[in-house]
């Protein structure tokens, strides 16, 4: 790669530059490391995380509120995790369709990414690309995660305002919603609020959150309506100029992220697959030694 690709500058205002850093970040291509050290961070942009369980319609809520947030002006960047397949270790990348008319917008980004299979939905390369888009100098950048229960709690690691997504036909499971959701929300949407029995969900989910104790609002959108969305906007604009309590936690955990992802860099998912398969055909085979051979003796797959 040459060096002018090494040097880019993510610009908000050139959305190809903001393209090819992504590109090289995503895909560790030759220039990585000396592109994400100088990242220079000029601005507080603010990282919204959307999480929620499948079907909640976080794409459609996304969708209505980039709608919103541009036609204020707002220059906006949007990460779209799609969940890779842990059997062909492919990815939909869906998002992109449910978000089609803005594609030629001039004040709207939107980029989709693959889980690499982390649980959470957020990997490594997830907290690279936002500070990408962070230097970029966009206004807000949207994260919108795989809503896959108690890891959800990761989208912690990486957003400044996290909005947890539910829909009325959580009813009776209102009581089973894990308590680090309860920690990490700043706000709770119940979309879809049009539906049966709406009204009685968010009222029960007002007054679980004042059990705890806690000061989370409960917005109801309608979000294929439009409807609800200014609410959620004033509150995205309040809490920005808000001091993250958080901040230091975040950092953290983007710290153990990228350590993470730098210590397991010698191990391929697809090679370890195949290694496994010819592994199990051995007499007396053990998952546990199996794995030893990576932990104690830093192995990469391409050495067995």
């Amino acid at each position: 790669m040459s060096s002018t690709k090494n040097n880019i500058k993510p610009d908000c205002n050139d959305f190809k530059s903001v393209a090819r850093a992504l590109t090289i970040v995503e895909n560790d291509l030759d220039g990585v490391d000396q592109l994400l050290k100088s990242l220079a961070f000029n601005q507080n942009t603010p990282v919204i995380g959307i999480t929620g369980p499948p079907g909640a319609g976080k794409s459609t809520l996304v969708n209505a509120l980039i709608t919103k947030l541009a036609g204020q002006d707002k220059k906006i960047a949007v990460l779209a995790i799609d969940p890779t397949s842990p059997f062909n270790l492919g990815s939909l990348l869906g998002d992109r369709i449910r978000m089609a008319s803005h594609f030629n917008h001039p004040y709207i980004f939107i980029r989709s990414l693959a889980t690499r299979g982390s649980l959470g939905g957020l990997s490594a390369k997830t907290i690279e690309m936002t500070d990408v888009l962070k230097a970029a100098g966009f206004d807000y950048i949207l994260v919108e995660t795989v809503g896959v229960g108690q890891s959800e709690v990761e989208i912690a690691g990486l957003a400044d305002i996290t909005f947890v997504v539910l829909v009325p036909e959580g009813g009776d499971e209102i009581q089973s919603i894990k308590s680090g959701l309860m920690e990490i929300a700043d706000a709770f949407i119940v979309n879809k609020a049009d539906r049966d029995g709406a009204e009685l969900f968010a009222n029960n989910l007002k007054k679980m959150v004042q059990q705890k104790g806690t000061e989370i609002p409960v917005f109801k959108t309608i979000a294929s309506e439009n409807n609800g969305i200014d609410e959620i906007t004033d509150f995205i604009s309040s809490s920005s100029d808000k001091k993250n309590s958080r901040k230091e936690y975040l950092l953290a955990e983007k710290a153990y992220k990228l350590i993470q992802q730098k210590r397991m860099g010698n191990i391929n998912k697809t090679e370890l697959y195949q290694t496994v398969l010819e592994a199990i055909k051995a007499p007396g085979f053990n998952i546990y030694s199996f794995a030893e051979k990576f932990t104690d003796f830093g192995l990469s797959t391409s050495d067995l």
